[in-house]
């Protein structure tokens, strides 16, 4: 249920607000408005917050509209988001001692623009660790409620994972897809003064235009190859492209002569983009294992290695533990 005790809520007949005050089962909830006490379907309520800040501040009146006339278009009219499928955040404001508005949380919603349904897995994990994930389903041009999300985790940089399937599988369409988004709160504050000024209940990130086509492998007649004069190697004997390693040193001295006039993004970024090129490699030559030397220090690399490695489907399991040549800063992985 997306609804908590406590939630201030618009009732869609009379247009009024009221308080949740008692969840009565799955389909129903108490409200309170103005004292008056009284059970609400869900389906007759929504949050007031779009209505707050998207509604234009006039007296006239609308002219009637009737059912004949409203043309059928895509849901989710209060999410600025195009094709594809969003994550979409809106804000939800609540007063301090000055009478001014602030963000108390954010509500979390997964935006598909598309004609396919997916399945998702997400997972929202603050300062590197897991901290809440969710398993389900979004159908073809709708919302998906995920959860809340208190204002003051923005200073726990939280990344958002996702990995979507297509409900119903298609051949000529990838196995699976994963992606994710990391929220830094200096970008969130200038996305909530955008959204103010536009006056806009919401804002949003794109998870992915287009479901991705499913890559082929195309593998060549080796047989026929041979009986052409041609001489066959094993990939594992050949001199071309960098050869698979066992152990692979990330620090950065090993890596390039002039680390010195690096800031620390560029060298973070580097010893990811190592580590992912051997991880690859090792995973095409079918190894067993790979030990990741990426030393102690603050952590930071370490980290974002193993929240990489957390969702990889190929590692059976991974362990970061004493090593009599590397101490404990290594990384053991099994596939």
């Amino acid at each position: 249920m997306k609804y908590q005790l406590g939630d201030t809520v618009l009732l869609l007949l009379s247009d009024e607000e009221g308080q949740i005050i008692d969840i009565i089962n799955e389909k129903m909830v108490m409200v309170d408005v103005k004292g008056v006490k009284f059970p609400a379907y869900l389906d007759q309520i929504d949050f007031p917050y779009f209505k707050r800040f998207s509604q234009k501040k006039t007296d006239l009146k609308k002219p009637k509209q009737y059912v004949d006339d409203i043309k059928k278009e895509k849901n989710n009219a209060k999410y600025k988001v195009g094709e594809g499928v969003w994550l979409a955040l809106l804000p939800v404001f609540d007063k301090d001692v000055f009478d001014d508005d602030i963000v108390e949380k954010f509500k979390l919603y997964l935006v598909n623009q598309t004609e396919n349904a997916f399945s998702f897995t997400y997972e929202l994990s603050l300062a590197g660790e897991a901290e809440f994930e969710l398993k389900n389903e979004v159908l073809p041009l709708s919302d998906f409620y995920l959860h809340d999300v208190p204002f003051e985790n923005l200073n726990d940089t939280p990344k958002f994972w996702f990995e979507f399937s297509l409900t119903k599988p298609d051949k000529a369409k990838a196995e699976y897809y994963e992606t994710f988004l990391k929220l830094r709160a200096k970008q969130v504050f200038q996305k909530i003064e955008e959204m103010k000024l536009k006056q806009e209940a919401s804002f949003s990130y794109p998870l992915f235009e287009k479901y991705p086509d499913r890559i082929i492998e195309e593998k060549p007649d080796l047989d026929k190859l041979s009986a052409a004069g041609y001489k066959i190697y094993e990939s594992a004997k050949t001199k071309a492209g960098a050869p698979p390693r066992t152990v692979i040193d990330l620090h950065i001295e090993k890596l390039t002569d002039h680390w010195e006039k690096m800031g620390k993004a560029e060298k973070l970024d580097l010893q990811l983009k190592t580590f992912e090129k051997y991880y690859d490699l090792a995973l095409q030559h079918h190894q067993s294992m790979l030990i990741v030397v990426h030393g102690v220090g603050t952590g930071k690399l370490r980290d974002e290695i193993h929240d990489i490695l957390r969702h990889k489907k190929e590692v059976k399991s991974f362990v970061n533990q004493f090593h009599p040549s590397f101490g404990y800063g290594a990384t053991e992985i099994y596939f």
